[in-house]
C-alpha cells in the first residue's frame, strides 16, 4: 500500500485525503489545529462553491451539508454611480445551484470523518526541516498549507504572476438577519456590487456554525476609502465599519442589512495578499521533492470567488493523476506533469481573476451594461463562475464580445413578442 502524506487540512488537502483514503491509499494528514479548534476558531474564507466543485464532493460522498446549506440559484451584478445610485442591476440564473459552507463547519467535519475512517491524523505544525524527513518516509508528500514557511519553498513564477503587491484589502463579516433582495425574493443569489475605482461588495448566503447566514465581503482598492479594516480587532467595530461603508456606497444592500448581527464573535476576518502563481514542485534542502496543492501554488484574489472551487478542482485533478500512476514512482517529472494538468484548469481562472482586478476595458463595460436587458448575457456571465474557461470565447476580446452581443440581440429580435418582464424578476 502506497504511503502518502498531505500537509494542510483545508478544502484541497482534506478532499484529496478523503479521496485517496477511499481508493485504498495509506494517507497521513497533518494539521496545525484540531477539529474542535477549527470549529471554534475564526472564520477562514468567503467560499461559494459552484456546480462543478460541488460535484467533486458528491463524487466522493462527502457533501454532508448539501441539504442544510442555502441553495444559491443566481448571481447578480450591480454597479454604483458616484451619487450612490444604481444604474446597472441584473441577476443571471445558474444552470446548477451553488452553495457555501463555512470552512469551520466543513473542515472540522471532514477531519473527523477522515479519522473515523481510519486515516492517520497528526496535529502538529510542520517546518521545512520536517519535510526533509517525511520525503524519505513517504512515497509522496503534498503541501496543501497555504501560508507561512512551507509556501516560501515554492518559487514565484513571474511569467504567470503580473501583480507583486496585494490588489485588494479584504474584510469579511458573517451575519444573521439580512433581509431578502426585493428584486428576486423567490430565490437566493450571490450579489456582486461594483463600486468603480473604490472596490467591490459581495453578499452571499452561507451555512455557518449557527445555521443559515450571509457573508458581507468588502474588497477595497488599497489606500482607498474601503481600506479601513487593518488593525481593527473588535468584531462589533468591524461590523459597524462594514455597514457604514454599505450605507455610503451600496445603500440598496444597506437597506436589507440594517438589523444584522454577527453570527459569532469569531465571524469577522480582514487581510490582504498578492495574487501569485508559484512553481508546482519544490526541492527540499536534502534534495527531496514535494508537490504543491491548490493555493500553495496558485493563489488568486477572491474577487471572482474561485478559491474553494479551484481547491476542489485541484484535489480532483491530483486524485486522478495519483491513481493513474499506479505503482510507478512519484518522481519530479510526474510531479510536474500533475501540476501541469491542474494548471490547464487553473490558467483560465487566473486570467479572468487578474482581468477583474484591473479597470474594465470599454467592451467589458458594454457587456455588463447589456446584461441588464439581455438575459442570456446575464446567465452566461453568471455561469462563467462555474466554468471560467468559457470567458475566453466571448469576454476578453472586443471583437468576440461584439459578435456575441450581436448574436444574442439578433436571437432576441427573432423571438415572438413576450409579456414584459424585468431581468431582476426573471
Amino acid at each position: 500500500m502506497r504511503k502518502i502524506l498531505i500537509v494542510g487540512a483545508g478544502q484541497a488537502g482534506l478532499q484529496l485525503a478523503l479521496g485517496l483514503q477511499g481508493r485504498g491509499y495509506e494517507v497521513t494528514l497533518m494539521s496545525n489545529r484540531t477539529a474542535d479548534e477549527i470549529r471554534d476558531g475564526r472564520v477562514m474564507s468567503t467560499q461559494c462553491m459552484f456546480d462543478t466543485a460541488l460535484r467533486h464532493e458528491r463524487d466522493l460522498g462527502i457533501n454532508f451539508w448539501e441539504e442544510q446549506a442555502p441553495r444559491i440559484e443566481g448571481l447578480g451584478v450591480s454597479v454604483a454611480a458616484p451619487d450612490a445610485s444604481r444604474p446597472i442591476d441584473w441577476v443571471g440564473r445558474l444552470d446548477g445551484y451553488a452553495q457555501s459552507v463555512d470552512q469551520r463547519v466543513k473542515m472540522a467535519g471532514w477531519m473527523e470523518t477522515f479519522a473515523e475512517r481510519g486515516g492517520k491524523l497528526v496535529i502538529h505544525g510542520v517546518a521545512v526541516s520536517d519535510l526533509d524527513y517525511f520525503s524519505r518516509a513517504y512515497d509522496l508528500v503534498l503541501v496543501a498549507a497555504g501560508k507561512g514557511e512551507l509556501v516560501s519553498m515554492f518559487r514565484r513564477d513571474a511569467s504567470r504572476s503580473p501583480y507583486e503587491a496585494p490588489q485588494r484589502a479584504l474584510a469579511v463579516a458573517y451575519v444573521h438577519g439580512l433581509g431578502p433582495r426585493p428584486e428576486h425574493p423567490d430565490f437566493l443569489a450571490v450579489r456582486c456590487n461594483l463600486v468603480p475605482g473604490v472596490g467591490e461588495l459581495f453578499v452571499m448566503p452561507t451555512l455557518t456554525t449557527s445555521g443559515p447566514a450571509d457573508i458581507l465581503f468588502w474588497e477595497g482598492v488599497p489606500g482607498g476609502p474601503l481600506d479601513v479594516f487593518q488593525g481593527v480587532k473588535d468584531p462589533e467595530e468591524h461590523l459597524r465599519l462594514t455597514l457604514d461603508l454599505m450605507r455610503q456606497f451600496t445603500p440598496w444592500e444597506y437597506d436589507r442589512a440594517r438589523s444584522v448581527e454577527l453570527t459569532d464573535a469569531n465571524g469577522t476576518l480582514a487581510g490582504r495578499y498578492a495574487p501569485t502563481v508559484r512553481q508546482g514542485v519544490a526541492e527540499l534542502p536534502s534534495g527531496g521533492l514535494v508537490l504543491g496543492v491548490a493555493d500553495v501554488v496558485v493563489a488568486n484574489d477572491p474577487i471572482t470567488g474561485q478559491g474553494s472551487n479551484s481547491a476542489a478542482k485541484c484535489a480532483a485533478s491530483y486524485l486522478e493523476s495519483i491513481t493513474e500512476r499506479g505503482d510507478q514512482p512519484f518522481d519530479g517529472a510526474w510531479m510536474q506533469s500533475a501540476f501541469d494538468r491542474y494548471w490547464r484548469i487553473a490558467e483560465p481562472v487566473t486570467k479572468w481573476t487578474n482581468a477583474m482586478l484591473a479597470p474594465p476595458p470599454e467592451h467589458v463595460l458594454q457587456l455588463i451594461g447589456a446584461a441588464g436587458g439581455l438575459q442570456p448575457v446575464a446567465d452566461r456571465f453568471a455561469n462563467g463562475f462555474n466554468d471560467p474557461a468559457d470567458y475566453e470565447q466571448w469576454f476578453f476580446d472586443p471583437e468576440l464580445a461584439a459578435a456575441y452581443l450581436g448574436e444574442v440581440q439578433a436571437g432576441q429580435a427573432a423571438q415572438p413578442a413576450q409579456p414584459a418582464q424585468s431581468a431582476q424578476s426573471a
